[in-house]
């Protein structure tokens, strides 16, 4: 038995062990060169834990590359770990519009089995450490992609699959591969899956938390990537929401990455109201805008910045042009990142590095995290 004068200090010391023994935040860097080769010196490995090179596709029931400079860029990106050794590098599969071949390849064991032996021949020949299954989405149409309802039960069967694969050729080789899924932060994507199966066969869940508001789908202006729900909002969206939904339908904590945009949602005709925020508005001549073209670009030059004290997220608005602006900076990042050490979720991951050019915004998750 404990000494009674003992336990604060026997307190303090487990609390000290088992912070030492909880793993770091994984920073999950979204790649996408976008038909262009990547620059050397363009990605620092050190500020980042994983790299989902994005995007492979599904060709004849089969992964194949995406772009003509795949070969050479995931040749680039794994000598990386040349400089971090702790770098992992998995390949995406699939994304917005490249998610029209997943229903047809998970319909039957000998589709599926047919995709997993193109996988394990993918990932030997570019020595990749994994797949991270951006299937956009299952039991949904996605951007006009095939579907059926029968996605929801192959979407497990498939990740079963994979997982048993990947778990032989660990035996055989020592070499862990790892088995993610990007997974649309929504009530329709967890009522279209099997997450609590899911979450006991990969190893984290990629959650694109954004896109909350987008000015092609909706007739008001609203955050795309609040951290917090603010009461005012009509749509009650935020990551936190997210998480605590996912974590609802079986996805522990550990499991869950939590997803930050680089890029921001521009409309346009906003009344000025609230400063643009929950107003009316119009898709904008520039709908979609990179971070680093943001701040340079907007910012002092007729846009002024709010801050939303709730929601932990920032937005522009221009009352001459009525335009509003919903974007991550550097305060709104390092408060999601407060919020993942704070929660135990598993770390972040960001769409997409090539839209941070200046690394403002992977500079301040990397001080926040590490």
């Amino acid at each position: 038995m404990l000494h009674r004068h003992l336990l604060p200090l026997f307190t303090l010391t487990l609390g000290l062990t088992s912070a030492a023994a909880a793993p770091a935040p994984q920073i999950v860097a979204y790649v996408f060169p976008n038909k262009s080769a990547i620059q050397p010196g363009s990605i620092d490995p050190h500020s980042i834990t994983r790299i989902n090179y994005a995007f492979a596709l599904i060709r004849d029931g089969r992964i194949v590359p995406g772009y003509p400079d795949d070969a050479e860029n995931l040749a680039t990106v794994t000598a990386l770990r040349k400089e971090n050794p702790e770098l992992t590098i998995l390949i995406s599969v699939g994304g917005w519009l490249g998610s029209g071949g997943f229903s047809d390849m998970a319909l039957t064991r000998e589709s599926r089995a047919r995709f997993i032996d193109s996988v394990m021949d993918f990932l030997a020949q570019h020595d990749l450490d994994g797949l991270d299954v951006d299937w956009e989405y299952p039991g949904q149409p996605g951007a006009g992609n095939k579907f059926r309802a029968d996605d929801k039960r192959n979407y497990t069967l498939l990740l079963g699959e994979l997982r048993r694969r990947f778990d032989a050729a660990q035996k055989k080789t020592g070499r862990r591969l790892y088995l993610t899924i990007a997974a649309g932060a929504s009530d329709d994507f967890l009522e279209h899956t099997e997450m609590r199966k899911v979450a006991r066969i990969v190893d984290e869940v990629n959650l694109m938390s954004y896109d909350y508001y987008e000015p092609s789908s909706g007739p008001i202006t609203g955050h795309h990537a609040a951290l917090f729900t603010n009461p005012a909002d009509p749509e009650k969206a935020s990551a936190d929401a997210s998480v605590h939904d996912f974590e609802a339908a079986g996805v522990p904590a550990g499991k869950l990455i939590l997803g930050i945009p680089f890029y921001g949602h521009c409309w346009s005709q906003v009344p000025d109201r609230n400063h643009g925020l929950y107003q009316p508005g119009k898709p904008g001549a520039n709908g979609w805008m990179n971070f680093s073209a943001i701040e340079p670009n907007l910012l002092g030059h007729g846009y002024a910045r709010y801050w939303d004290n709730i929601s932990q997220v920032p937005w522009l608005y221009n009352a001459e042009s009525h335009t509003f602006v919903s974007y991550e900076d550097e305060q709104s990042v390092a408060a999601k990142c407060r919020y993942v050490l704070a929660h135990q979720l598993a770390g972040v991951m960001f769409w997409n590095l090539e839209a941070d050019s200046g690394g403002k915004l992977l500079g301040a998750i990397h001080d926040s995290l590490r």
